[in-house]
């Protein structure tokens, strides 16, 4: 995942009945003033459908904020923030919430296959006590799909460091996914989770081993 210091460009399109592009329009130029946003394009959807067919454009407004494609009314303090998030992991992991909140995950599919460096903030989403199961399920089934592959070897560490998180669940997500790895540096982090204090936590460690090939 490049990040960079710059401020984000924004792309946006516009259609002449839509309700919200004037305010739209307004705050990025008004962001731009402030320097929180790079340079802004307007594109008008009706008047170049070619373009909107590019972008996948079906409503409007719809921006390409950075990193992240916003869609409906945004408020001034809301382009703020996707302003500010476009150059960290947190704005990463916020976009991947908003996008399974929204039923969208075939679109944080495809928006965490466009840079797989991606995969490391979720991590942050599934180590959040707070994340509701809902949440913790989908960040599961998208780093499900790297499953025995260099992109999730590449988070072993971290994700051994979150097997020995406080809470259970925290820890039954990371023995999961040590087992998805496929490696062999995997086993002894997922063999000290088969004593763990949980259940829970003790039955995925005996999966998750029995898959890496170990001994439960």
């Amino acid at each position: 995942m490049t990040v960079s210091t710059m401020p984000p460009d924004a792309l946006l399109f516009v259609t002449p009945d839509c309700p919200h592009c004037a305010s739209v329009m307004l705050g990025l130029a008004e962001l731009a003033k402030r320097g929180l946003v790079g340079r802004v394009t307007v594109v008008d959807a009706a008047a170049h459908p070619e373009r909107a067919a590019e972008y996948g454009v079906r409503a409007a407004p719809w921006v390409r904020l950075g990193p992240f494609t916003l869609t409906g009314e945004q408020s001034l303090a809301e382009l703020r923030l996707w302003a500010e998030w476009a150059n960290g992991e947190e704005g990463i992991a916020r976009y991947v919430e908003q996008l399974l909140k929204l039923g969208e995950f075939q679109h944080a599919v495809a928006f965490v296959a466009a840079d797989t460096q991606r995969l490391k903030p979720l991590l942050a989403i599934l180590a959040d006590t707070d994340a509701g199961i809902d949440m913790r399920l989908g960040v599961s089934a998208l780093l499900e799909r790297y499953a025995d592959t260099p992109e999730l070897r590449m988070w072993l560490p971290q994700l051994a460091e979150l097997s020995r998180h406080a809470d259970h669940r925290v820890r039954a997500d990371a023995c999961h996914l040590l087992g998805l790895t496929g490696s062999a540096e995997a086993l002894g982090h997922v063999e000290a989770c088969l004593s763990d204090e949980s259940e829970e936590v003790r039955e995925i460690a005996a999966e998750a081993m029995q898959r890496l090939g170990g001994t439960a």
